[in-house]
């Protein structure tokens, strides 16, 4: 009797094969997202890298040929411009891992090159929050704070951002490797758990963006008043300075951390549609190179404004290449720099912060 049943029994798969379960299983082709990245990425990492390392090496030049006149704010910078030089030292590699298709420089390098990328995305964004509230402070408790800006402060400051920065990067480190894909062998991020690919997205997103935007626009918005308060000739073009940091750090990393919290939160409805898949990928490449390039931004925004700042730039420039065409360095002098309140060196006021 059970072998009757047995025999008569049959099983409808069908369902397997009228289109729904089979299309929402089947891989999606993402060739024309890597033949886009080919061509792309190595083209805009390697436009980072030149002028990453051009204007943040100039910072670094110029603030330790004049080491014997640092103080917080200097150190400060010259963090910001040392964390801006770890980050796109690394771009070269994803370059060439672009633009190859596979990883070829070995495990260390995957796991140091992570490691570095991280540390030196999270420093530049923690020490752009520390000079926010530097300002903030000699703006607005000006005698208060002015005997703790000392350089024990700065390289205190110093080693608690590195450390920070080093250990909020640690799972980059560890859970980053070489792993041996279809293709070749591929450098990924590869956490054992749901919770480290949570723990990443939580940093790059409130640590990365939302905590260090809204100190901005706290500190910012109250010392905005007090700068237009002040008897100077060019309060609005500081003003629209400030207003220009907040502005430019926002749109240059928000698209980005949006479209990593949107693959994050991306459902198996919306991740077996391949269109949506790939607009989602492909606007996360094309959002974090837009990002990359605020390192590059930071020389200008922090360091070149300043005319006593620009004036050591100039200067240096010219000892360097002699015959080269720039302004004339007298007038970006150290006198000239007392006549204006203009931020120099990334202090808002020179009086005042210096």
């Amino acid at each position: 009797m059970s072998d009757d049943v047995e025999n008569n029994t049959s099983y409808d798969y069908s369902s397997y094969y009228n289109g729904v379960i089979y299309d929402s299983f089947s891989p999606c082709s993402n060739t024309e997202l890597v033949d886009f990245g080919r061509v792309f990425l190595p083209t805009l990492y390697s436009l980072v890298f030149v002028l990453g390392i051009i204007g943040n090496g100039l910072v670094v030049c110029v603030l330790v040929k004049h080491r014997n006149q640092t103080n917080l704010t200097d150190i400060c910078l010259f963090n910001l411009a040392v964390s801006d030089l770890v980050f796109v030292v690394t771009l070269p590699f994803y370059a060439h891992y672009s633009m190859v298709g596979h990883w070829p420089f070995g495990d260390f390098m995957c796991r140091f090159a992570s490691g570095s990328h991280n540390t030196g995305f999270f420093s530049s964004i923690f020490f752009m929050v520390v000079m926010t509230l530097d300002r903030y402070l000699v703006i607005m408790h000006t005698k208060k704070v002015a005997k703790y800006r000392t350089l024990r402060a700065g390289f205190a400051l110093t080693a608690f951002v590195w450390t920070l920065s080093l250990c909020v990067s640690l799972p980059a480190i560890l859970f980053t490797k070489v792993t041996n894909e279809s293709n070749g062998l591929s450098c990924n991020y590869e956490p054992e758990n749901k919770a480290w690919r949570l723990y990443n997205i939580f940093t790059m997103n409130v640590l990365g963006l939302v905590i260090p935007l809204l100190v901005m626009i706290v500190c910012y918005s109250r010392m905005i008043p007090i700068l237009m308060n002040m008897m100077s000739t060019k309060k609005h073009h500081v003003v629209r300075l400030i207003i220009s940091i907040v502005v430019a750090f926002f749109l240059f990393w928000a698209p980005y951390n949006i479209s990593l919290f949107l693959e994050f939160l991306k459902s198996p409805a919306i991740s077996g549609d391949c269109d949506s898949e790939a607009n989602l990928k492909l606007s996360i490449t094309v959002t974090e190179t837009i990002a990359y390039t605020h390192c590059c931004l930071n020389p200008i925004i922090y360091a070149f404004v300043g005319q006593k700042f620009m004036g050591r730039v100039l200067r240096m420039l010219r000892k360097w290449v002699p015959g080269i065409l720039l302004p004339s360095a007298r007038e970006f002098s150290d006198s000239s720099h007392r006549k204006s309140s203009f931020m120099s060196r990334t202090s808002v006021t020179s009086n005042l912060i210096m």
